[in-house]
């Protein structure tokens, strides 16, 4: 049994201390609040993660640490360098591998599917946040610092999940209200369910050829938002969906009140187009296949239903 980890309790680190608990390993769980998964082999942990000396108490003894936080959307240029600063370092001065969560924004808009192996080319301010971790996390482990791992996942499926999917469509779909929707409705995409995402990310950490270098999470689908849409409503025995398209106007309107949405814009080039990722190296190397989507689906419907009376 060896001692893993996990910063952050969202739905991905909450999955990944959940899998490896349940594998017999000792996790050690550290929120800002002390939240987590309530499991006898999982201890959590109230602490600052940008507090490096109090994050290295914590991971001393620690074959992996994790890194599955993620600073409010709106606040990541600020909150996110010291935040990765800190667990990078706490990672070269305990010897813990290094496994960190990561998306896709620092690509930069594409054409085709995505490769682990394409160059940083981000053009928007959370893109270059992303591309800036990688960077200097890559350097460590070139410089023999570290070992380092980047798990690149697409937008977010799955029961607690939260992405522009989750938030825009699949709430109101659920409760059986219209959409509106700022990216193309018909346009293939690629979807992580979180678990596979855990799932990746134990993977990786177990595995003597991950080090180095980035994986793409399986994606559970490339299913257009207007079929994903459907499929849902149908798991969920909810009224078929009605969806319009949200003009960029729209969204900018809505931005002027919230601060998160008012970060979407810069983004929608993952949205208004195909936005594919390639698996491929993922499957055959760290031997991982997606779950059933209809699974996911049935998760995402029972998480929202309101209990039994």
């Amino acid at each position: 049994m060896s001692l893993y980890l996990v910063v952050g309790a969202g739905a991905t680190g909450s999955a990944t201390a959940r899998l490896l608990a349940d594998s017999g390993e000792q996790v050690r769980i550290v929120t800002r609040r002390g939240s987590g998964p309530v499991h006898p082999r999982i201890e959590r942990v109230a602490a600052d993660a940008t507090d490096t000396a109090r994050l290295v108490e914590l991971a001393t003894g620690a074959a992996v640490l994790f890194n599955c936080a993620m600073p409010p959307y709106d606040r990541w240029p600020a909150e996110f360098p010291p935040l990765a600063a800190a667990l990078l370092a706490t990672a070269e001065r305990t010897g813990a591998d290094y496994v960190m969560l990561g998306n896709t924004y620092g690509y930069g808009p594409i054409d085709g599917p995505a490769t682990e192996d394409l160059p940083m080319a981000p053009t928007s301010r959370k893109g270059i946040v992303r591309a800036r971790m990688w960077h200097d996390a890559r350097a460590a482990h070139t410089e023999g610092r570290v070992r380092v791992t980047e798990i690149r996942a697409g937008d977010y499926l799955g029961a607690g999940a939260y992405s522009p999917f989750t938030l825009l469509v699949g709430a109101p779909v659920l409760a059986g209200s219209p959409v509106s929707y700022p990216g193309d409705l018909d346009a293939p995409h690629s979807w992580s369910y979180t678990v596979d995402v855990a799932r990746t990310l134990v993977a990786a950490a177990r595995h003597d050829e991950s080090w180095g270098r980035a994986w793409h999470v399986p994606s559970v689908s490339e299913a257009p938002v207007r079929e994903l849409a459907a499929l849902l409503a149908e798991a969920a025995g909810a009224p078929a969906p009605q969806l319009r398209h949200m003009t960029i106007q729209e969204l900018q309107d809505i931005g002027r009140a919230d601060s998160v949405m008012a970060e979407f814009p810069e983004m929608l080039y993952l949205y208004d187009r195909p936005s594919i990722l390639d698996s491929s190296s993922t499957a055959k190397t760290l031997d991982l296949t997606p779950a059933p989507l209809g699974v996911v689906l049935e998760e995402m419907a029972a998480d929202h239903a309101p209990p039994a009376p």
